[in-house]
């Protein structure tokens, strides 16, 4: 049976409030009650603790709010355990730092973040010794050939950003496993549409400041793996998480776990527009990269691996040749139409437009970027919801006819 995210949440929340509440309850405390003396050593000994005897410590190692938002993350990816960080860049980087140690090796997608390219390219090896090959992640062949016995890693994005390449989750899965190495995805894009521990991924990391907090407002990351990774982030003698300290307040976890239950909604109607968008422009004769079209070299792909009926995703790319043009057509876009907003991040309610290789992207060299196919007009447009999905297309027309583009 196809995994289906929306049912799998709906099993598992029932976590009611102190009180009864259909709301989990806000555990606003930094440190927690034992009620015998003998309790405590055997938590510092990780003899108990949340699943093991519901014994909580102190708010840095874990709280019951964040708790039951990492499970209902995990429920949402299909995989045993989860817990929830201060944002996505420390999900990653202490997954990846509890996977690896000095002299070991990552092999990971040169078409990701630049904040993540950045973190691997230039903190890792310098501050801890662990050493990252960067490859084209649609090329198994190069992929294959970068691993050796030092890689305890393969890292990706599941769509990559901001070219939309698309990572063939289960061979590199294989890829991994055949050395003893972990496939880690970034599933920040794509969340309810692909699922990526369904396909062999072990860990699943997430920045929740995206499509899963929906409102540009929080800053928060997720680690979705199994119980004894999770254990092991949260370790009170080596855990990277327990003891580099990103710690998500109890608050913001139960906010977060508002705007799950309509997690599913919200992408079906970013990818309706985002589908709309791209095959229009498409037929226009524009340079579009977007992973529902057909053209779209790893369209059959995609459609292999989404879960049924909630598209391709809200996000598409449109190569509009200089920086320059694309800052020109960006401003139109803004000023004259009020056509989103001109922003970094994605999966606002709102559009945000950027241009990558001068923004998100722009920790790359010209020669990282070239390899990485992101082009200096790369326009990366995250679409909103908001306005009559007519009305919006008709902006983005009026914009491209003054652009002289159609």
């Amino acid at each position: 049976m196809a995994f289906d995210p929306v049912q799998s949440l709906s099993r598992i929340r029932h976590e009611f409030g102190e009180h009864g509440g259909v709301n989990m309850s806000i555990e606003a405390s930094t440190t927690f009650t034992v009620m015998a003396a003998e309790t405590m050593p055997e938590i510092f000994l990780g003899e108990k603790g949340p699943d093991q005897g519901g014994c909580f410590l102190y708010g840095r190692h874990f709280n019951p709010t964040v708790y039951v938002l990492g499970r209902y993350l995990a429920a949402i990816e299909g995989t045993e355990a989860g817990y929830a960080t201060s944002s996505g860049i420390s999900a990653i980087a202490c997954s990846i730092m509890q996977l690896c140690g000095p002299g070991d090796e990552v092999v990971a997608s040169n078409a990701i973040y630049g904040g993540t390219f950045a973190l691997f390219k230039e903190f890792f090896p310098l501050k801890t010794g662990i050493n990252v090959k960067f490859v084209d992640i649609s090329n198994l062949e190069e992929v294959k050939a970068a691993i050796t016995d030092k890689t305890k890693a393969i890292f990706t994005e599941s769509i990559s950003n901001p070219t939309m390449v698309i990572a063939d989750l289960p061979k590199l899965a294989e890829l991994a496993h055949d050395v003893d190495a972990k496939l880690v995805v970034d599933n920040t894009f794509s969340p309810m549409l692909l699922s990526p521990a369904q396909h062999g991924a072990d860990i699943v990391v997430h920045s929740l400041t995206k499509f899963i907090g929906g409102g540009s407002d929080i800053i928060a990351g997720a680690v979705c793996a199994s119980k004894e990774f999770i254990a092991e982030l949260m370790d009170l003698h080596t855990g990277a998480v327990m003891l580099l300290g990103p710690t998500m307040d109890p608050r913001v976890a139960f906010d977060l776990s508002l705007r799950l239950p309509h997690l599913g909604l919200r992408m079906q109607e970013h990818s309706r527009r985002a589908q709309f968008f791209a095959d229009k422009l498409e037929a226009l004769g524009l340079k579009v990269s977007y992973p529902g079209l057909e053209s779209h070299p790893q369209h059959d792909l995609i459609e292999s691996l989404t879960n049924t009926g909630f598209g391709f995703g809200g996000l598409f790319a449109i190569d509009l040749g200089t920086a320059e043009r694309a800052y020109e057509f960006m401003n139109d876009l803004q000023q004259n139409e009020g056509f989103g907003l001109l922003a970094v991040s994605l999966g606002y309610f709102d559009t945000l437009m950027s241009c990558s290789a001068s923004s998100t992207s722009s920790e790359l060299t010209e020669e990282e970027l070239a390899d990485a196919g992101i082009a200096p007009g790369l326009v990366r447009i995250s679409l909103g919801y908001t306005g009559t999905l007519e009305d919006r297309w008709d902006q983005f027309e009026r914009a491209l006819k003054r652009a002289k583009m159609i």
